[in-house]
């Protein structure tokens, strides 16, 4: 069953999150992952949205995406992620209602 990360980012330094952004797409493909939404400025409908920027990552399974997260490959990245950025990130499995 599909897995999906998602990040709640406000970047704080655009021009250091730069490195971030050119590296982590290699990383996330080498483990099954696929861009879904990818800094995506919403137009918000309701209520105060409280991010500039959203990613949403599908993987193959919650096991897939963990195995992301925790790689060697993105814990060398993501330093250059926290320092230029605040947010959150979570893993959610797909609903099958």
């Amino acid at each position: 069953m599909s897995a999906y990360l998602i990040a709640l980012v406000e970047v704080t330094d655009a021009e250091a999150y730069k490195a971030y952004a050119a590296r982590a797409p290699e990383t996330i493909a080498r483990y099954g992952g696929t861009y879904l939404i990818r800094g995506a400025q919403p137009k918000v409908m309701e209520g105060d949205w409280p991010i500039d920027r959203m990613v949403v990552l599908e993987f193959p399974d919650m096991a897939a995406a963990e195995r992301f997260y925790s790689s060697p490959e993105y814990q060398e990245i993501l330093p250059l992620r926290q320092a230029a950025s605040k947010g959150a990130v979570a893993i959610l499995p797909r609903y099958e209602g």
